[in-house]
């Protein structure tokens, strides 16, 4: 296969990028990956094998071992960051146009698109110094402290939806804490990864600190998670393969383990003076953002009974205002989903609400079957029972299930009501209820008077999943933390 230009838009991968160049993969498959929005092969990568895992991960820990990266002075490692995220900002458009012909995202939407990714490198390159440790008062005699170090070897696996940012949400936190490491994109969105290990070198990030294994999960996923020289798995994703990742570290090192795995996020709305449009709006952008492929989406719209008709006619008027297409075309506002086995997924759990009982308000469909891409309308069911599959389950595309409630005790028990424990959404225009909603439902709850329309707190905001969405801090200083250890200090003097 041919090798990895940087400035190509299609290429086919030739194999990991490691010790800060690329190398052949010791994997002689390939897998084929397919545009999404007209189904033509856009490039080929390496299935990968242990083989290309071990050779990338003793890279990383040569570098560490050596403290090529996490003995230099913060200073160095702080200008290294920042250089890497003028060069995300400066090469966006082109990172953007990378994920657009792998896995659909349109180029029309800002939102966790590779201009936000250079901003949280730059968030996590002034934290660097930014992260303190602990000193014990004690006796007379022993001074006792305790400071916080790099893990050492971390392994991120990442997903699909928004492969530059989700990416770069791995990277930061885990290099501004001083670790080196092996990156694994998703076989379905692998190139702007690979663009961004060619960056960090540019930035005068050290050989070795960065390093990009493509692959499929089954092999170089699992081998990373069963590594004995990894120190740390962080992982987004299902909530099946989180599960497998801790049990790969159970069977292996006992590596630490962070999962963001999947969600069923309601969106709870009050008829108590709330603003309706606003609302309506909101919970219908989010639904059509990325086609409704990311895992904290609102995908169950919780509404006070005498709304529920004024929400699903609202809603629905939004759906159809989409523009739907290319997702490298600029005016497309809503394109294909990743895959035509993710197209299947969807289509199948639509005909399944159906076969359920569920009623089908609007959408529903496959589209622009002359394209060869995968697209399905917005979908919008009402009278879903809670205990419905559709309800329950993570669909991960454009379809929103409404279920009415009549009074707050029900809302918080619908809520509830899922393994999930990612977030929640709550619209009312009471202080009192939105105090309550907050303290009674167990994930992260955003409570919004009016649509949000700021920034909030940036990326200084961190969350833990809670139940089958995972386990531990991402974002923030917290989330930095997450890639470090406590390590104990203890003197015994006179």
């Amino acid at each position: 296969m041919k090798s990895l230009d940087p400035k190509q838009n299609e290429v086919e991968i030739a194999g990991p990028f490691v010790d800060g160049t690329m190398t052949q993969s010791r994997s002689s498959a390939v897998v084929d990956i397919l545009n999404p929005s007209n189904g033509r092969r856009c490039l080929s990568i390496p299935e990968g094998c242990d083989a290309d895992v071990d050779f990338a991960v003793a890279a990383a820990r040569r570098a560490f071992d050596e403290g090529r990266w996490s003995e230099s002075a913060s200073s160095v490692r702080k200008s290294a960051l920042y250089r890497f995220a003028e060069l995300i900002a400066e090469q966006s458009g082109a990172l953007d146009m990378l994920d657009a012909g792998e896995m659909g995202k349109p180029v029309s939407v800002a939102a966790f698109n590779a201009a936000g990714a250079a901003g949280l490198v730059r968030f996590y390159a002034e934290a660097v110094d930014k992260v303190a440790g602990d000193v014990w008062r004690s006796d007379r005699n022993s001074f006792v402290a305790q400071q916080r170090v790099p893990r050492g070897v971390v392994a991120a696996v990442v997903p699909w939806n928004f492969p530059t940012f989700n990416a770069v949400l791995k990277i930061a936190p885990a290099l501004a804490a001083g670790n080196c490491v092996v990156l694994k994109p998703s076989e379905l969105s692998s190139r702007s990864a690979m663009r961004l290990a060619h960056m960090a070198i540019e930035a005068g990030i050290p050989p070795g600190v960065l390093n990009v294994v493509p692959g499929v999960g089954e092999t170089v996923g699992r081998a990373l998670g069963m590594h004995a020289d990894v120190d740390m798995v962080t992982f987004t994703g299902s909530t099946a393969v989180g599960k497998l990742m801790l049990q790969y570290s159970g069977q292996s090192n006992m590596k630490v383990v962070m999962a963001e795995c999947g969600g069923k996020s309601p969106q709870i709305v009050f008829d108590d003076g709330v603003d309706v449009d606003a609302a309506a709006e909101s919970i219908a952008q989010g639904l059509l953002l990325n086609q409704g492929q990311l895992c904290s989406v609102g995908s169950r719209l919780l509404v006070q009974q005498s709304l529920e008709s004024e929400m699903v006619d609202k809603i629905s008027r939004h759906f159809k205002n989409i523009v739907m297409g290319d997702a490298v075309d600029p005016k497309t506002s809503f394109g294909p989903l990743v895959s035509a086995q993710q197209c299947g997924r969807v289509m199948h759990y639509i005909e399944t609400a159906v076969q359920d009982g569920a009623q089908l308000a609007s959408g529903g469909r496959k589209v622009l079957p002359d394209t060869g891409g995968y697209f399905v309308e917005p979908t919008l069911f009402r009278k879903v029972k809670p205990s419905a599959r559709i309800a329950q389950e993570e669909v991960f595309g454009p379809v929103l299930s409404v279920i009415p409630f009549q009074d707050e005790q029900e809302a918080i028990r619908i809520a509830n009501g899922t393994v999930y424990g990612l977030f929640a959404y709550v619209w009312t225009a009471n202080l009192s209820t939105g105090m309550r909603m907050a303290k009674s439902i167990r994930s992260s709850v955003m409570v919004n008077a009016a649509a949000p329309t700021g920034e909030g707190p940036g990326h200084a905001w961190s969350h833990e999943p809670t139940g089958h969405s995972g386990i531990g801090s991402e974002s923030g200083l917290a989330g930095m933390e997450s890639y470090m250890r406590r390590h104990s200090i203890w003197f015994n003097h006179s």
